[in-house]
């Protein structure tokens, strides 16, 4: 009987043991996944499957193949990649200088045909020079293999089906009866490895193509990633989703530039006040001058800050310094020691330390990192510096990361603390409280088409999830077709030259089985006897009655087998004996029987050749 505990336990080896975390995907989809290889190897559980992992690694490489569905194209859903065409990218294009780059994001790319995809709309709008010189597509997945199929860069003609013939010659090489994409802007695409739910983004991208990629997690992962990927965005930066994935609850993050065809671009979040206009301005009337200073200095200054107080526990860590370390409110209070950033991508600690020692600060200059699953390298330089409430008053030590790297340039995306945002909250709630009895039945009704909408979504996910699999499975059922429609014509080409054979000896040639059933009757013996094919194989030679002397031929054959028996390899000598043919008439017929060998040189049956002798 299985239970969810065994699944989740099925995962948590996955993690443990192969380092694929699949917490964060949905169930369904996971479930109806690993069914699949359950079946084909007729097991029953999720502890049985787990089991056979144990004892055959190499079902590790099928389970994630099936897991991982890679399902793409070139130019997929036509409508969609023209809107980028004409909407996005001269609006990209319009935002930069003539010499500024420009950089996407591919992320969950597959096997690279969006990628590439991506390349040939940006090289149509910029033209090929000014592409190899201002653009940088980054392409990333989970899977290495189909990585691997992404960095090679050539495709069957048949995938290429939906790319127009003019972009095809213009994008495409034609190598070893397969077409590469074009050598010197292959340069411009780069592939790696990137675990969205784990791994930093990409940053500073001005296009981020993440199609049918969001479908496959649940709501909480879902959230996470749509977070990393407005953290990735330049502003302003567009979102290019995929048919089955909406963002109805993160409008606060992104706004639809064209709905239907899943375009978005980057938002800043907002505090909403009553009637739906922002009331920050109000709030931060109230605040003190200073301390507003002080907030926005810390929050979204582009130097990446932490403090660490005098019991060694983390208590400050401002915007750039949550997305550059994966730090969140949770880990303030924890013990610095626990945290990796204590450690990577200098040592921290013992310097701390000497900085608490001596209440003097110190720097470190050109430190090299670069980030798990990253595909830049990044240089800092490190300030650790004593924090003091007055003078003599040590209250902890702050350590700021700077951006040395001669591109890079970052983007921080402001954050308050929770303390702020409740006081915020409190004071909307009594701006609303005069509203909430008039909103009450409408709130009411907003709440129930959420809901509808949000299930709605997700069978709309499901559905996409379930016709990606379909359209797997069909691609496989279709090599499979090819495959046996070539031993079909190989099958029909056999038998054409053996009818051919038959038909040109002239003779009468039947070939008989171990039983003396007739396995193949020739034309010449039809025209011999009469009696068509359909009407004699199968059927035992003896009992014909086709005018051939069963009583005279018999001992011949029994002589055939009997020597087949005991070793012998010699054909019987011919017979001559009388019949009669299909006329009635009278012949004299000479007959010659051979042994039929399998390729083991064990006698399967015996091949007689009758010729009518002329009077």
């Amino acid at each position: 009987m299985e239970s969810e505990q065994d699944f989740e336990d099925l995962l948590l080896m996955l993690k443990e043991t192969r380092g694929f975390d699949f917490t964060g995907y949905k169930r369904s989809t996971l479930q109806r996944r690993v069914h699949r290889r359950m079946a084909l190897l007729n097991l029953a559980t999720f502890g049985e499957y787990r089991d056979y992992l144990e004892l055959q690694p190499d079902e590790f490489g099928l389970l994630f193949d099936s897991m991982l569905i890679n399902v793409t194209s070139f130019f997929r859903d036509p409508p969609a990649w023209q809107a980028l065409s004409e909407k996005i990218l001269p609006e990209i294009v319009s935002a930069k200088t003539a010499t500024a780059p420009i950089r996407a994001w591919s992320a969950g790319c597959a096997s690279g045909e969006e990628a590439y995809t991506l390349a040939i709309v940006l090289a149509e709008a910029l033209g090929p020079e000014q592409f190899r010189d201002r653009v940088k597509i980054y392409a990333t997945d989970l899977d290495e293999d189909a990585l691997q199929q992404a960095r090679a860069g050539t495709y069957e003609a048949a995938a290429l089906a939906a790319v127009p013939e003019r972009l095809r010659d213009t994008y495409f090489e034609v190598t070893g009866g397969k077409h590469a994409f074009r050598r010197d802007l292959r340069r411009q695409v780069i592939f790696g490895r990137n675990d969205l739910t784990r791994d930093a983004p990409i940053s500073r991208v001005d296009l981020l193509a993440a199609r049918n990629t969001l479908m496959y997690f649940n709501a909480e992962t879902q959230a996470s990633v749509i977070r990393r990927f407005h953290f990735a965005l330049s502003s302003p930066g567009y979102l290019f989703l995929g048919k089955a994935e909406m963002l109805l609850n993160h409008a606060d993050r992104f706004a639809p530039v064209d709905l239907r065809n899943r375009l978005f671009s980057k938002a800043s979040p907002t505090v909403p006040g009553p009637g739906g206009a922002s009331s920050w301005p109000d709030l931060s009337a109230r605040q003190a001058p200073s301390k507003r200073i002080e907030d926005a200095a810390l929050s979204s200054g582009p130097v990446s800050q932490i403090a660490v107080d005098l019991s060694d526990r983390l208590r400050v860590a401002n915007g750039a310094a949550e997305a550059l370390f994966n730090l969140g409110p949770r880990d303030l209070g924890r013990p610095f020691q626990d945290l990796e950033v204590s450690y990577r991508p200098v040592e921290l600690r013992s310097r701390i330390e000497q900085v608490r020692k001596e209440l003097r600060s110190t720097e470190l200059h050109d430190v090299e990192w670069q980030r798990p699953g990253g595909l830049e390298r990044s240089y800092y330089d490190v300030a650790i510096v004593p924090l003091f409430g007055a003078p003599g008053d040590l209250l902890g030590v702050s350590v700021s990361f700077t951006d040395v790297t001669k591109y890079r340039r970052v983007r921080d995306e402001l954050a308050h603390a929770n303390t702020e945002l409740e006081r915020a909250y409190e004071e909307l709630q009594s701006l609303n409280e005069e509203l909430e009895t008039t909103n009450e039945e409408l709130q009411s009704t907003n709440e129930e088409l959420e809901t509808t909408n949000e299930e709605l979504q997700s069978t709309n996910e499901e559905l996409e999830t379930m016709n990606e699999e379909l359209q797997s499975t069909n691609d496989e059922l279709q090599v499979i077709n090819e495959e046996l429609r070539g031993r079909t014509k190989e099958l029909d080409q056999t038998n054409g030259f053996l009818g051919s054979v038959l038909r040109s000896l002239g003779s009468a040639v039947i070939v008989l089985n171990e039983d003396l059933r007739v396995q193949v009757w020739s034309p010449g013996a039809e025209d011999l006897w009469g009696l068509r094919p359909e009407e004699a194989e199968g059927k035992e030679l003896l009992s014909l009655d086709i005018g051939l002397p069963a009583v005279q031929i018999a001992p011949m054959l029994r002589q055939v087998l009997g020597g087949a028996a005991n070793g012998g390899t010699v054909a019987a000598p011919a017979h001559h004996v009388t019949g009669v043919n299909r006329r009635g008439k009278t012949v004299d017929l000479q007959i010659a029987a051979s042994p039929m060998r399998t390729e083991e040189g064990r006698i399967s049956g015996i091949i007689l050749v009758i010729d009518q002798r002329q009077s």
